[in-house]
């Protein structure tokens, strides 16, 4: 029995890695104890590792090229998420969460993550099949390329806005807030780690879910924009969805190392923006073919010797252009007058 042309015994050994490692991090997290710097690097050492450990286990089952497929969605998710898991700590501070509670809302936000990211790369994938039934499969390709290049435009203005004013964004007020409060009365005040409090004789939410549903709705807007872009490395819904899920997974951890090394990676959105930038590029390659070389004729990406950026290739240049926003964050470090304006 196969599902998305994938064995049964690979669709269980994902299933029990997601919902096991899920139970012990939440047996392990009770108490909505703070997570310490040294907790957080452990358990990101233990997802990445379970991620490696199924890439080993799509090698041996499907061949070098799906596990390379696997490896460069897995590292590009991780690369885009890094800017959202900034805009989590906006949203934190605009309800003024910390501590132990901070783990408690990401570990919800993970549920919804696994429900969510399947339905869109459901209807991405979906695009794709009936784009080849009516021979237009390039053509949904290069619409997804243009989402992932305005997805680095607007990252591009937005890091220009951030330059030029001190203020941080207020998500307390977001348009998804103000949804939740046409439905439920919200209570001022956090009560212990509840969603929801009686007050009164009345059920009211608590900040703590309004906290909840402004994370999921900024996930579900990234994934608006990380979806496509790993759609462009590969078309196998088995794939983009594991490397999509372990990759959230293992982000959720290291979001309170980010959060310790955030003004060490002064760089890093950079880098973002330009692996954005590549993978549109990727997408648009088709558009390309039908520019020609007025000369000679010939398709204009034949003078470069361009047809096909495979699944190593990608996952080089992501792994390079992460690497190096990294290095010139430790070696360009932001200047004290810089740091005090972020």
């Amino acid at each position: 029995m196969e599902v998305w042309g994938y064995s049964l015994l690979s669709v269980l050994l994902f299933c029990t890695a997601i919902v096991g490692m899920l139970v012990i991090d939440l047996y392990a997290h009770r108490g909505d104890k703070a997570v310490t710097f040294k907790n957080a690097a452990l358990w990101s050492v233990v997802w990445v590792s379970i991620s490696l450990l199924f890439a080993w286990h799509i090698l041996l089952t499907r061949g070098g090229e799906d596990a390379s497929l696997f490896m460069a969605g897995y590292l590009l998710e991780q690369s885009l998420a890094v800017d959202n898991l900034f805009v989590f700590m906006a949203v934190f501070a605009s309800f003024g969460i910390i501590g132990g509670l901070q783990h408690r809302i990401l570990y919800y936000g993970i549920l919804g993550a696994i429900v969510l990211r399947l339905l869109f790369i459901g209807a991405g994938t979906s695009l794709l099949v009936a784009g080849d039934f009516f021979a237009a499969g390039e053509w949904v390709l290069v619409g997804f390329g243009a989402i992932v290049l305005w997805s680095a435009w607007k990252m591009l203005q937005g890091m220009r806005e951030k330059d030029d004013t001190d203020e941080i964004e207020d998500y307390s007020n977001h348009w998804s807030i103000r949804g939740v409060k046409r439905f439920i009365p919200v209570w001022p005040r956090l009560v212990g780690h509840n969603f929801f409090t009686w007050q009164n004789g009345m059920l009211y939410a608590t900040p703590l879910l309004l906290c909840l549903v402004c994370i999921e709705f900024s996930d579900v807007m990234f994934a608006f924009d990380s979806v496509p872009a790993v759609i462009a490395v590969t078309q196998d819904p088995f794939l983009i969805y594991t490397s999509n899920i372990f990759a959230v997974l293992g982000l959720r951890s290291m979001y309170f190392l980010l959060a310790a090394a955030k003004r060490f990676l002064c760089h890093l959105e950079k880098a973002v923006i330009a692996i954005l930038a590549f993978i549109g590029f990727k997408m648009l390659i088709p558009l390309f073919d039908l520019v020609s070389v007025p000369i000679t004729g010939q398709p204009f990406l034949d003078l470069f010797g361009i047809e096909h950026i495979s699944a190593m290739a990608s996952l080089a240049v992501v792994g390079t252009l992460l690497a190096t926003g990294i290095l010139a964050s430790v070696v360009f470090p932001e200047r004290e007058g810089d740091e005090a304006k972020a």
